[in-house]
């Protein structure tokens, strides 16, 4: 499919973004082995998501689907059932990473698999901890999907991560449910603790502090009743949109602000975006506001170390603001973000070049002059959502028409992206 991207004079409007996909994810599927029906408002509409919930399915448990309501009928912590067939977790790395860590613990045999790019991305990381615990698991290749998990009676351990990870964090602390005393996990820099969190509203006890978490198995999850925030990812690329366009005046309603996201915030605040929380709350242990964001004078700036991690989602489009800002872009420190749904750092380099901006790439990251211009062009999302979006951001500020071949990419995780924008774009 293909969108037409328009030049924007301005941007205007309040919008509600879907349900946070990172914690739509983990309410699924500790809600799956909860006691009782637990149901979930405000579900994330993405495609990745849903992959979750079919295959919380193909392991026996009930998923009744209205609207953005989710109601899951757990079974408790081993009333998996063995799959008839494989579970497909189609695009999404957060499904066949996360999901692994229960399964590995289970008394059956379960095989996972996705598409085409989920079948590329390396699963080393989740595999050795697991190994280590006592699951057998085989990969192709010894490291792609599809992944053959035996489970088996799990053991904890203590494991620090090579790398810093959310997912794989998520994966060794969920297999720790499984498993007979304590699991930690150490980090080498902060990550997401949306599981960690979720973990608390479900009745189980975790410890947690600088670099490390805990939990202590096998646990009893009790089911809730949850809403799901927007989606702070998501709402990135409204923020950048608005802030490239000057008069423009957004409100993003209702977004999750974790802490350990709030790095967006910071970093879009110290490349001058007119950026400001209103009416912060606490639900579900998340703290959730609405976004009001204005055009403003970019200034640039640096990503590198912990940053590079705590930003890896949002780097392309973070990239777009980063051409037309005065200082410009220096990402390092994100090699990463080859290995993602598609090598980030080069379709990103490609679908600049083609709208007329410079960019140096580095096997970790790339640098931008700021300064530059967008030109009308025809770009590729490669089946990448965020490149999808991040360029249709680009679109708004350009000279001309910019052509999305492969729009329909966004849908993995934003259906409704396209309308949002432009409904607020005009």
């Amino acid at each position: 499919m293909q969108e037409i991207i328009r030049p924007a004079s301005r941007l205007q409007g309040s919008i509600r973004l879907p349900g946070d996909k990172s914690i739509s994810h983990r309410y699924a599927m500790l809600a799956s082995v909860a006691e009782g029906v637990t149901t979930i408002g405000n579900y994330s509409s993405g495609a990745d998501c849903h992959s979750t919930l079919g295959c919380v399915r193909g392991l026996g448990i009930e998923v009744e689907l209205s609207g953005r309501e989710v109601k899951v009928h757990g079974r408790g912590l081993r009333g998996y059932r063995a799959p008839a067939a494989d579970l497909d977790a189609g695009n999404s790395g957060s499904t066949i990473r996360m999901l692994s860590g229960l399964l590995a613990g289970q008394s059956f045999q379960s095989r996972l698999c996705g598409d085409e790019s989920l079948s590329k991305r390396p699963m080393q990381r989740i595999m050795t901890p697991l190994r280590e615990m006592g699951a057998v698991i085989e990969a192709r290749e010894g490291k792609y999907p599809p992944l053959e998990i035996t489970g088996a009676e799990l053991k904890p351990i203590e494991y620090a991560m090579p790398v810093a990870s959310a997912q794989v964090k998520s994966c060794v602390l969920l297999a720790g449910l499984l498993a007979e005393g304590m699991t930690t996990v150490r980090e080498p820099a902060r990550t997401r603790d949306h599981t960690e969190v979720a973990l608390r509203e479900f009745g189980v006890e975790v410890e947690s502090g600088a670099g490390y978490a805990c939990v202590e198995g096998p646990a009893r999850l009790e089911a809730r009743e949850l809403t799901v925030p927007g989606d702070l990812s998501s709402a990135a690329f409204f923020l950048v949109a608005a802030a490239l366009k000057p008069g423009s005046e957004l409100v993003l309603e209702g977004v999750g602000l974790n802490p350990t996201r709030a790095a967006l915030i910071d970093f879009l605040v110290a490349c001058g975006v007119d950026v400001r929380i209103l009416d912060l709350q606490m639900k579900h242990g998340e703290p959730v506001g609405d976004l009001r964001v204005r055009g403003s004078k970019l200034k640039g700036g640096v990503i590198e170390k912990g940053l590079a991690a705590a930003l890896i989602d949002e780097i392309p489009v973070l990239a777009v603001l980063g051409a037309v800002s005065e200082e410009g872009l220096t990402v390092r420190d994100a090699a990463e973000l080859r290995v993602k749904e598609t090598d980030r750092i080069e379709t990103v380099a490609d679908n600049l070049r083609r709208m007329g901006v410079e960019i140096e790439t580095a096997p970790d990251g790339f640098r931008i002059e700021g300064g530059q211009r967008f030109r009308g062009a025809t770009v590729e999302s490669h089946g990448d959502h965020r490149i999808a979006m991040a360029f249709a951001v680009a679109g708004l500020a350009a000279s001309g028409e910019v052509m999305i071949e492969g729009s329909e990419a966004a849908s993995v995780s934003f259906p409704e992206f396209w309308s949002t924008l432009r409904g607020i774009a005009g």
